[in-house]
């Protein structure tokens, strides 16, 4: 979250005024399926782009019988505890735009919603205190915390399910469990066969207008610098890439740039039968101008605007980040 707040303080210092300064993105990712010994991720399809992710799976069930499983789409985890609770901040997973198919047939899922702290699930405890579980959506319900007996508040602080939050003329808490919401389906793996499993939607992106890779900016912060290369593994190419860009602007204009990030949960196909035996990436920077950056090894360029990713037995240790660089010209 430093490097994204930096970005946040920096925006306006770095481009004009022309829109809003920076937003986290929301990684999601592929399905998850608790680790299976019979079922094998034969091959992954994955083409991520800022408008649009696609994923096409083939799964194996290689033993002698019929496996019916649980499968999730995990879907990240809300509020941020390092960030700064906005009412407004927060996506609305019952908007999520997303279908998935098996066969190519479209499957249906139901919606879990669990209060969890860390790893420990407190629902039944929320509820059972009569307490919201979406509570930072819940404005009143926040604006109405002090006004709350101190006796009660103080007991469910012993329960763990608030913080203390010092101030010096009222005992003030606030919650600290977080909702995370699963999509899942029940999932039958014929024995010995094979089976295709797809889905679709709209990546949440996060950006800047601006950010930490003007020159000046560079020199002024080079541990911003470092967190670029840590995060989305920027390189000296493509720095310099940014600076012909930004010394080359047409006449009379001044060129600034501007960041999309978006985030993709990789690790989540680790949790199959052996590695992914045939792995594809694609990632499509939308504009021949525009620039990427991510960290993967073996990239391709197969077009103007994409780029491509094969391995065989791939077992993902980290997730997607992806950078996205976009210029434009003001007056001078």
């Amino acid at each position: 979250m430093r490097l994204a707040s930096t970005l946040a303080a920096l925006a306006l210092l770095a481009a004009p005024a022309l829109a809003n300064d920076s937003e986290a993105e929301w990684a999601l990712g592929g399905l998850v399926l608790k680790t299976n010994a019979a079922i094998s991720m034969d091959r992954e399809e994955l083409f991520i782009s800022a408008e649009e992710v696609r994923v096409d799976y083939v799964y194996t069930n290689h033993s002698p019988e019929d496996r019916e499983v649980l499968i999730a789409f995990p879907l990240p985890a809300q509020p941020d505890p390092e960030a700064y609770v906005d009412w407004y901040a927060h996506p609305d997973w019952d908007q999520l735009d997303f279908t998935t198919t098996v066969n190519g047939q479209k499957v249906d899922y139901e919606v879990a919603d669990r209060a969890m702290i860390g790893s420990r699930d407190v629902t039944e405890l929320v509820a059972a205190e009569g307490l919201p579980l979406h509570w930072f959506r819940e404005y009143e319900f926040m604006e109405g915390l002090g006004a709350r007996p101190d006796a009660e508040k103080a007991r469910q602080v012993e329960l763990g399910l608030f913080r203390s939050v010092p101030e010096a003329d009222r005992f003030t808490v606030e919650p600290v469990w977080q909702v995370q919401r699963s999509i899942v389906r029940r999932q039958v793996f014929p024995a010995g066969a094979t089976v295709n499993v797809s889905h679709r939607y709209t990546p949440l992106i996060g950006g800047s207008v601006g950010g930490l890779l003007y020159p000046q900016m560079r020199k002024d912060y080079p541990e911003g610098v470092q967190e670029y290369a840590d995060k989305w593994c920027t390189d000296a190419n493509f720095i310099a890439g940014i600076d012909r860009r930004l010394a080359n602007p047409p006449k009379g204009k001044v060129t600034y740039y501007g960041e999309t990030w978006i985030g993709y949960v990789l690790r989540s196909g680790a949790n199959w039968a052996g590695p992914i035996k045939d792995f594809r990436l694609v990632v499509d920077k939308g504009e021949p101008g525009n620039l990427v950056s991510f960290c993967m090894d073996g990239v391709t360029k197969i077009s103007p605007t994409q780029f491509e990713v094969r391995k065989r037995d791939f077992e993902p240790e980290r997730d997607l980040d992806i950078l996205l660089v976009t210029f434009f010209e003001v007056d001078e």
